[in-house]
């Protein structure tokens, strides 16, 4: 199989066609779809068996390792990520990081659903209310800020805490913090005019980075082999793509007082990786997060586990008995004799019922410029997804656990999964911002800095 050379993105892309031109030579897209779960599976599914190396995150924890993540984090020896490129598809309200929830109450789609009743407040210039299961919620209740803005200015809101509580100048710990927000082409100039605005959340404007993640348009076939077609969609090539994408030369950037990208070369990247301990993964979509950005728990194990050797930790969550869902897949493979985890493209028609233990998607790196060099070095696997009569590659984050060795993660009383996927998850995700805007001290907080 071809390899990928990660040099740059036009390197990445002539990879893929590559790929398609070595993979599926003389089939059209539909004859790959017809192949493609084959050609995803992973090898040896039936062989699999419950994972057997889970790590209990209350038995290996004690107060030392928490003041040490605590001390880790003051200190600015944490790189923060939030993937905040995705498109939010299925819940048909724009770009997620955009999503505002004043919008909510004029959404067609959440009351066709039956997830809205319209009703109408007294006062307010008779605006909507709508009801969410039971529950009156009226959405325009709630800070004026777009899901993003939460995401981010939670992490803020708690570092600053977590400076006061230790008798220190909040201002000198979030300037040195260092974060690398994920966005993509469609919502740059929003998104970092905000944060521009915002001026930085504090952090010194070069210790902000940037991505911004490319859509690509789909393969399809011609007298000279696949070839990228304009004609088709522009689609995100998943959030491997993105993990590939900032090991490439001047990819991460960083803004200038003027508005201008200043990009970071691969080594000056490598560099910032190199100052830090651990590299944390965040979803802007995880709804959890908008009341707990930063967990010491999980932390202090990270820099633990990172001292012993490892590059990866992966939380892991019981699936449920009686109503098991199809995602990641945690499992023991007696071929490797060790436990991995397996992405959802990559399990064919595995039954929901054999899958005990689900990836949470909450990753966390220590020694990250080792884990991410070898990534550039060695790529992942590039799982093919036809849409609409094109070909897109799909690549998943997750697979780096395949690349370095990983720890997986499971606490002795799991959270259930809390993420905002569908319209079926609207009126979590307008409890949990309710339940961050109550916060005490939050609205004091942000209340200069909503623009």
């Amino acid at each position: 199989m071809s390899t990928l050379d990660l040099t740059s993105l036009e390197t990445y892309a002539e990879s893929c066609r590559a790929i398609a031109d070595e993979a599926f030579a003389g089939l059209d897209p539909a004859g790959v779809e017809a192949i493609s779960q084959e050609y995803n599976a992973y090898p040896g599914l039936e062989r699999l068996t419950p994972p057997q190396g889970l790590v209990t995150l209350e038995d290996r924890l004690d107060d030392a390792l928490r003041d040490r993540a605590r001390r880790a984090v003051l200190e600015g020896l944490i790189f923060w990520e939030h993937a905040a490129a995705g498109e939010a598809t299925r819940l048909n309200l724009g770009p997620k990081y955009l999503i505002h929830p004043h919008r909510l109450s004029l959404s067609h789609d959440y009351l066709a659903a039956g997830l809205l009743e319209p009703a109408h407040a007294e006062g307010e210039d008779g605006a909507d209310w709508a009801r969410f299961r039971g529950r009156l919620v009226h959405p325009h209740t709630l800070l004026p800020m777009p899901l993003g803005a939460r995401h981010l200015w939670q992490w803020a809101f708690e570092i600053t805490r977590l400076a006061e509580e230790a008798g220190l100048d909040p201002a000198r710990a979030l300037a040195r913090q260092k974060l690398l927000l994920i966005i993509n082409e469609q919502t740059e100039a929003e998104i970092t005019r905000q944060v521009r605005e915002a001026d930085f959340l504090g952090l010194a404007p070069e210790n902000f980075l940037f991505l911004v993640q490319p859509a690509f348009p789909g393969l399809t076939p011609g007298p000279g082999g696949w070839r990228f077609n304009d004609a088709t969609a522009r689609r995100l090539h998943n959030h491997g793509q993105m993990a590939m994408q900032k090991t490439m030369d001047g990819q991460v950037f960083h803004l200038r007082p003027d508005g201008r990208r200043e990009p970071l070369s691969q080594a000056r990247f490598f560099e910032r990786l190199e100052e830090t301990a651990d590299l944390v993964s965040y979803n802007i979509e995880d709804l959890d997060y908008l009341t707990r950005a930063l967990d010491f728990d999980t932390i202090g194990l990270a820099l633990d586990l990172g001292d012993r050797g490892f590059g990866m930790t992966m939380e892991i969550v019981a699936n449920h008995p009686e109503h098991p869902v199809k995602g990641g897949l945690c499992a023991h493979d007696p071929a490797l004799g060790r436990d991995v985890v397996i992405e959802s493209f990559r399990l064919r028609d595995f039954p929901p019922r054999r899958i005990t233990h689900l990836n949470k998607n909450f990753n966390h790196y220590p020694n990250p410029a080792r884990v991410f060099r070898k990534l550039h070095r060695e790529g992942l696997f590039m799982p093919a997804a036809v849409k609409d009569d094109a070909l897109y590659f799909q690549p998943v984050q997750g697979d780096l656990n395949f690349l370095v060795e990983t720890a997986f993660i499971a606490r002795r009383v799991p959270a259930a999964l809390s993420s905002w996927k569908s319209p079926e998850d609207t009126p979590a995700a307008l409890a949990a911002m309710a339940r961050q805007d109550t916060q005490p001290g939050f609205v004091e907080f942000i209340r200069d800095k909503i623009r």
